[in-house]
């Protein structure tokens, strides 16, 4: 739901940029810079440098990369609600699917935006939702709304399904590990992390190793490499 607000805060908005793209970090600060009601008071380029400063700072508002090395954006996002009482998230991405979506919102994000929106767009959510509101790009509003009418209002995605210790499992396959590999890091048997890979490829309808890492990069789980 946007809620647009109404008036402006008088004291300055205090903002930390997280993103591990130095050039983008750079321009969104430079845009930031142009509104007298808002400063920039941290920067860093991966998730737990992220909750450090949030913890250290309590900025008003954490602006969120999502696909960062070491803790991701959602991961941050929910250390960052736990530990740092007041500060809001907003994520920034370039994948506007829903199920990203629903990630975030899970994770607490209080704003879902774009990373090609227009300056103004961004400057518009910052005030929104410092203003105790909600704010979402409108292309990716537009899906949920569209998939809540054609479902009537049953928004549960293939990802819901999937359970915790599946999301884990699928996480660390996509990531490269072998069955073996998981059941040692997650401390299970090989059967047992042969069951949820199972379950999960089913769930996503899903039947081999490439298209499980597509899926994974195309939501937003696991980072690219560049």
């Amino acid at each position: 739901m946007i809620r647009p607000y109404l008036n402006r805060v008088t004291r300055k908005v205090r903002i930390v940029v997280c993103d591990d793209h130095a050039l983008f970090a750079e321009g969104v600060k430079a845009i930031l810079r142009d509104d007298r009601s808002i400063e920039v008071i941290g920067q860093a380029r991966e998730g737990r440098q992220a909750v450090e400063l949030a913890r250290k700072l309590r900025p008003d508002i954490v602006l969120m990369d999502i696909e960062m090395p070491g803790l991701n954006g959602f991961e941050a996002t929910r250390l960052i609600r736990k530990s740092a009482e007041g500060t809001k998230i907003i994520m920034l991405t370039m994948h506007s699917d829903e199920e990203v979506v629903a990630r975030c919102l899970d994770a607490g994000a209080a704003g879902y935006i774009l990373k090609d929106v227009p300056p103004s767009q961004l400057v518009d959510a910052i005030h929104a939702v410092e203003a105790g509101g909600k704010y979402m790009s409108p292309e990716p509003l537009k899906k949920i709304i569209d998939r809540f009418v054609v479902h009537r209002g049953r928004t549960t995605t293939n990802y819901d399904l999937l359970t915790t210790r599946e999301r884990e499992v699928l996480k660390l396959l996509a990531d490269g590990l072998t069955v073996k590999q998981v059941a040692a890091r997650l401390n299970l048997s090989v059967k047992t992390v042969d069951v949820h890979k199972y379950n999960l490829m089913n769930k996503l309808d899903i039947h081999d190793r490439s298209e499980l890492i597509k899926y994974a990069i195309r939501k937003g789980l696991i980072r690219v490499p560049s």
